[in-house]
């Protein structure tokens, strides 16, 4: 029989783990010293200069000023260079590379679910190829929710009402635990999950081995479109009663207020929604609000097809 074994930490299966282990590490062994030090100096003063009589008096002691600077620029320099450090992890970690796989989720009491591009879903198992960026878009159904991976040093609250966005890379193929670490109900702690990482040429068989034909998420949401009956006014061409979406995503939208904002998921999401919010330059304030009609899954399907229309705008300019 074998013993189990209890690593002090995760597994480092991930591109930012090793980085983020490197920063924690320094800054344990910087307040371990300091500690450490000021724990042998009080002990050490307490009985080097304790009063051993009544009568004894104390001299006047004038600090040198090399001593009174040193104890001042080398906490600051530590300081310096750990701010450094975790800026240059911040701008890492909140910065998804542009060839990201994009894998939608949602957060809801209590599990996860996960849209690939593809179309296929998973509901707290999530698929990835080992190697490449994954970048999650990320909202809640319900309450606030925490996606945490120990193993690839990733965590983030999943909001209600708006999206964030994680990514990461994983390193190593296996399986991986996923909780959410926000307390979110009374079923908290009945909301966990696994991430597998696979080897790229498998990850491709699993995407096609569903044995009915899924759409896509971009499909998926043309379709919604349609049956909405957005077409009729948000025409590619520009000449309906709303401006045309073809080539919007990541683009500045001129609002009539004089302002500009630009086209991301979190701005096609309250259009959508609360279409009165942001009112485009030249149109009317005429589009109906889907609040309630249309789900959060639904919401994240039409973001890509609208995505997709960049895309293909692309494309068609470079042929």
């Amino acid at each position: 029989m074998t013993t189990p074994e209890f690593p002090l930490f995760p597994t480092q299966a991930s591109t930012y783990a090793a980085r983020e282990d490197a920063l924690f590490f320094f800054l344990l062994a910087v307040s371990a010293f300091f500690a450490a030090l000021i724990f042998f100096l009080v002990i050490f003063f307490a009985v080097r200069y304790r009063r051993r009589s009544p009568t004894e008096r104390a001299s006047v002691i004038r600090e040198p000023l090399a001593l009174e600077l040193a104890w001042t620029i080398i906490p600051l320099g530590i300081n310096i260079i750990a701010f450094v450090w975790g800026a240059q992890l911040f701008f890492f970690a909140s910065r998804p590379p542009t060839a990201s796989i994009e894998i939608a989720v949602v957060g809801k009491q209590w599990m996860w679910k996960f849209q690939h591009p593809e179309g296929r879903s998973e509901i707290n198992e999530l698929h990835v190829p080992e190697g490449r960026p994954i970048k999650l878009t990320m909202t809640s159904q319900d309450a606030i929710h925490s996606f945490f991976v120990p193993a690839f040093r990733v965590k983030k609250d999943v909001v209600p009402g708006r999206y964030t966005v994680t990514w990461f890379e994983a390193t190593r193929i296996g399986d991986y635990h996923l909780f959410c670490s926000q307390y979110c109900g009374a079923l908290h702690a009945h909301m966990i999950g696994r991430v597998t990482v696979m080897n790229p040429v498998a990850y491709e068989q699993w995407l096609g081995g569903v044995t009915t034909r899924v759409s896509s998420m971009a499909e998926a949401g043309r379709l919604l479109f349609r049956q909405r009956g957005c077409p009729s006014c948000h025409r590619p061409d520009g000449k309906g009663l709303g401006p045309s979406l073809v080539g919007l995503f990541g683009q500045p939208v001129y609002l009539q207020d004089g302002r500009s904002v630009i086209a991301d998921e979190g701005y096609i999401r309250e259009s959508v929604l609360l279409p009165q919010a942001k009112i485009v330059a030249g149109y009317a304030p005429i589009m109906p609000s889907f609040k309630g009609q249309i789900s959060e899954e639904e919401l994240l399907q039409i973001i890509a097809y609208i995505k997709s229309l960049k895309q293909e705008q692309r494309t068609k300019g470079e042929r």
